[in-house]
């Protein structure tokens, strides 16, 4: 299974104006680094987890149906199956209705489970099928569990503070027992 981001999380779980109080910046002048930060530390908690804090649409490309008529996806919280399209052999797409497929978005990992006596295959070898979906707790940092948020700061404000002894993606040694201690109970079950 392929996945891209097609609709990025509109804000970040953790204000700009938030991580500038914590890290005691009267000025404008870091802004974009401190953004950039905050935009790394909340992709790396999220790719450590499969959890997504904020609302995102994803596309997720299959070859075929799984041999049981069911789709383990990678990320979640689900918040909803937006399209389910299959490409026939001349690359002209049929989306499935709704009544085609069963959705459990509160499994660990989200699932969709085709409806039985649904057969669309694919005409085509590769990324046959695509299945868009909305995923992440929420449309902003108050949907976010506080944990989570908290991770995010301190990563961001670990990489800010110490630019030289640090690798941006890279949980510092320092810190990286309490991040893992607050992000733990959302760790997905990895496919």
């Amino acid at each position: 299974m392929t996945a891209a981001l097609i609709t990025p999380p509109a804000v970040e779980p953790v204000l700009l104006a938030e991580a500038k109080a914590h890290l005691r910046l009267d000025h404008s002048d870091d802004d974009l680094v401190v953004s950039a930060l905050l935009v790394a530390a909340r992709s790396l908690i999220e790719s450590r987890l499969g959890t997504l804090m904020i609302r995102q649409g994803w596309r997720f490309y299959l070859d075929r149906w799984p041999a049981t008529g069911m789709v383990r996806l990678p990320l979640g919280p689900l918040v909803s199956v937006d399209r389910i399209t299959v490409y026939g052999a001349s690359g002209m797409p049929a989306e499935l209705a709704p009544a085609q497929y069963r959705v459990d978005t509160a499994g660990d990992p989200p699932r969709i489970a085709l409806a039985p006596g649904t057969v669309l295959a694919p005409g085509v070898a590769i990324n046959g099928i695509e299945i868009d979906v909305t995923v992440g707790f929420g449309l902003s940092g108050v949907d976010v569990p506080q944990p989570l948020r908290r991770a995010q700061l301190m990563l961001a404000a670990r990489w800010f503070e110490n630019p030289q002894g640090t690798t941006i993606g890279i949980v510092p040694a320092a810190i990286a027992d309490e991040v893992e201690v607050l992000i733990a109970p959302w760790r997905r079950v990895r496919l």
